[in-house]
């Protein structure tokens, strides 16, 4: 980041009327530098900066969080970070949400399980800055050497002469000086607010049912607009009839839109299902939901197009074939893919003369379908285009993102563009996708007014956009003695195949070969929470947990076995784990459920795996009752380096343990003629309140390593945890998600 740019446009401070020091930071390396500062007792003008710190002369603390939140906390979280090294008493901070902003942000995206990771080393930079420069002004006013004086809870200190002042009585004069170049930040060892359980910052205010969501967003004036889209997957509009719905009352407009431009070049978080839709505008939902019935429309089917994706710089070539896709065509489909050729994405050693010579060959094959994402809150956007802006009030995990597309498909120039980041009510990967902005826009700008687009729980279910169905086969060859001789995976999905060819266990076998292949589709998919690993992690876990019982050594035993062998002498060079931590993980796992002393009536199951740069590893207890797998226990040890706020990093290990279970026991989406045929929650099953573990132990493994990721690292490893679980409850093995069809399965 330092190679970049210069110290003096990373950091910006200015004083602020009324008193009081402005301090601008980065959030990302990405900057672009500008020395364009505020002048004293004017509002400053930021560029390219993502964030600041106010210090108020009531010495009250206020800090913009730019990055969009949808429950995992970052709110609370990362504002910890500044006020650690700014040595502040964290009561007296205020955290508010940043909006859009293009000149000062220059990226804001909450996904990844990349927010802590990437704000750990800048937003302290920023603290430390500031302190620093109060230790300065302190040290000027009272005409004694800065390393005399002392900064704690919201002042500065000198001991010798019971001196002490306020940052806020120290702000203004601290905002005119220059920006140290080298803050000197806390050791892991003095962190002292990093590490302690802090309550959500706005928790009070949704648990008042205050206004946070773009649904309680209200103007007067405002239009409230509904889309209707084909019925299937494979179908575009021809032709509708709004005679009688444009009669209904409160009806103001019936019209169609086409939500991308002809031409239009997609980033890669553009996706959009349907392209032509029928828009009904009215003043209320109830009016509009009424007349959208009466709309009158006819379809047709797709033909075959090609599509060209700009991803990050990557261009890449989609193909959208015709045609009405079907649930069980598609396994036909993908088991036959499975049989034959596919490409080769890593080869280690000869394994093809490995699994010749094997004496025995296992070999299992695992399958998922689509899912849908089922956020708590559905799709819905605020959105006023006039001549001086566009504005807008979102729930989107990547705004930046999202600039070109509304430049291009509203023609609105870059520096008009307004948005309020409205707190999501989930995420899980389904609001990386803004095309409802582009909608809701296109509707503003026809209407001429302030819009509020609405998705019902239908509309989104059916809408896409969806994890991708999947299919693995998982082979291991066995020598005479009952040696694990090659290893062979081969992958594929609609439309992407889950297979991470460089994560263990290669670098663990002699003879490796992982092979993937995708078949295109027109039905929309996207990121689901821990893309691809949500489901590889299951398969390749729980064959491994096979391959153990085949060789008769214990689950855990023979993880740490092959994770040793990778660490004393690895076969290839672009493995992508640490054996160390994740043997770590491991060894904590079996010490804190206590693997051996299995408790009566229970049965138990192991499954670990990294992923976003954390390691996981969940052990489940389960017992059947009714014919039915009943969690009494689950314990969850993770890497994922210092932990800024254990009991908001717990939540989300609980989190992730339940919508784990409920996406592997019940979750699935299927498809008839392109039909979705669960459009609701009455159809689509999801887990209930006593299905959810009576209980779950969370650890955390101790180190000083800087954060990495949470949020989606603990989700791949329970669906395989609980497979071997109930094996161990039912003497048989899951293979094809979801688990609940295979158990009620007759034998």
């Amino acid at each position: 980041m330092e190679k970049q740019t210069s110290r003096r446009s990373f950091l910006k401070v200015s004083s602020i009327s009324g008193g009081g020091m402005l301090l601008g930071f980065s959030w990302l390396a990405s900057l672009k530098p500008s020395e364009v500062m505020g002048a004293a007792g004017t509002a400053p003008e930021w560029v390219e900066l993502t964030g600041f710190i106010k210090i108020m002369a009531d010495n009250q603390i206020k800090i913009l969080s730019p990055n969009p939140e949808f429950g995992q906390n970052v709110m609370t979280s990362l504002p910890m970070l500044i006020a650690e090294e700014l040595e502040v008493d964290w009561k007296k901070i205020q955290v508010e949400m940043g909006d859009y902003d293009t000149p000062r942000f220059k990226s804001q995206f909450t996904g990844g399980s990349q927010s802590i990771r990437s704000a750990w080393m800048p937003l302290r930079k920023a603290g430390a800055t500031a302190r620093m420069m109060l230790l300065q002004a302190a040290a000027n006013l009272w005409h004694l050497p800065v390393a005399e004086l002392t900064a704690s809870n919201g002042s500065v200190m000198h001991k010798a002469t019971n001196k002490t002042i306020t940052y806020g009585q120290l702000a203004e004069a601290a905002a005119k000086l220059p920006v140290p170049a080298n803050p000197v930040l806390k050791k892991a060892s003095e962190l002292n607010l990093v590490g302690q359980s802090q309550k959500n910052v706005e928790g009070a205010k949704i648990v008042a049912g205050k206004s946070l969501f773009t649904m309680d967003y209200q103007v007067d004036g405002m239009l409230v607009a509904m889309a209707i889209r084909p019925p299937a997957f494979g179908m575009q509009l021809k032709s509708y009839d709004a005679t009688e719905a444009k009669k209904m009352p409160g009806i103001k407009d019936v019209f169609d839109i086409e939500v991308y431009k002809k031409g239009y070049e997609r980033a890669g978080f553009d996706t959009r299902t349907f392209n032509h839709l029928i828009v009904v505008v009215g003043n209320s939902t109830w009016e509009v939901l009424n007349a959208r019935k009466k709309v009158v429309a006819q379809w047709e089917s797709i033909v075959e197009t090609k599509e060209t994706v700009n991803n990050f710089g990557r261009k890449k070539e989609e193909t959208i074939p015709a045609g009405l896709e079907s649930s069980d065509k598609h396994m036909q489909q993908m088991l036959a893919l499975q049989g034959q050729k596919a490409k080769v994405l890593r080869k280690d050693g000869d394994p093809e003369a490995a699994f010749a010579a094997a004496k025995k060959v296992i070999e299992k094959t695992y399958s998922a379908p689509f899912l849908p994402h089922n956020t708590m809150e559905p799709i819905s956007c605020f959105a006023h285009i006039t001549d001086e802006k566009a504005f807008f009030v979102a729930p989107i995990q990547i705004p930046d993102m999202m600039k070109q597309n509304i430049v291009a498909n509203l023609d609105v120039p870059a520096d008009k563009i307004e948005m309020k980041l409205a707190r999501m009510g989930g995420g899980f990967g389904r609001r990386a996708y803004g095309h409802y902005i582009i909608e809701a826009g296109l509707i503003s700008k026809k209407m001429k007014a302030p819009v509020k687009l609405i998705y019902t729980r239908e509309d989104d279910m059916t809408n896409g956009v969806y994890r991708p169905a999947y299919i693995v086969t998982y082979k291991a060859a066995l020598d005479a003695n009952n040696n694990i001789t090659a290893i062979h995976i081969k992958g594929g999905g609609i439309p992407e195949h889950a297979v991470h060819e460089n994560r263990f266990p290669a670098g663990a076998f002699d003879n490796y070969l992982a092979e993937g292949w995708e078949l295109p589709s027109n039905i929309t998919i996207g990121a689901f929470r821990a893309p691809r690993s949500n489901f590889i992690a299951s398969a390749e876990q729980s064959f491994l947990d096979e391959l153990a019982q085949t060789i008769g050594k214990d689950p855990i035993d023979f993880r740490i076995e092959l994770l040793k062998k990778a660490k004393a002498s690895p076969v290839g060079k672009n493995n992508d784990y640490n054996a160390d931590r994740y043997i770590g993980v491991l060894e904590l796992l079996k010490e804190k459920s206590k693997w051996t002393a299995t408790p009566k009536g229970k049965h138990r199951g192991v499954a670990a795996y990294f992923c976003h740069n954390s390691y996981v590893a969940h052990v489940v207890d389960v017992s059947m009752k009714n014919g039915l797998p009943q969690i009494d226990n689950v314990v969850s040890v993770l890497d994922c380096g210092i932990v800024v706020n254990p009991d908001a990093a717990k939540n989300m290990v609980e989190g992730a343990v339940i919508d784990g279970i409920g996406n592997c026991l019940f979750g699935g989406l299927k498809f008839d003629k392109g039909v979705v045929l669960q459009q609701n929650l009455n159809q689509y099953r999801m887990i209930r309140m006593r299905e959810a573990p009576k209980k779950i132990d969370v650890h955390f493994v101790q180190n000083s390593i800087d954060p990495t990721g949470l949020g989606e690292p603990p989700f791949p490893p329970i669906f395989a945890a609980l497979a071997n679980a109930m094996y161990k409850a039912t003497g048989k093995r899951f293979y094809h998600q979801p688990f609940i069809n295979e158990l009620n399965k007759k034998a």
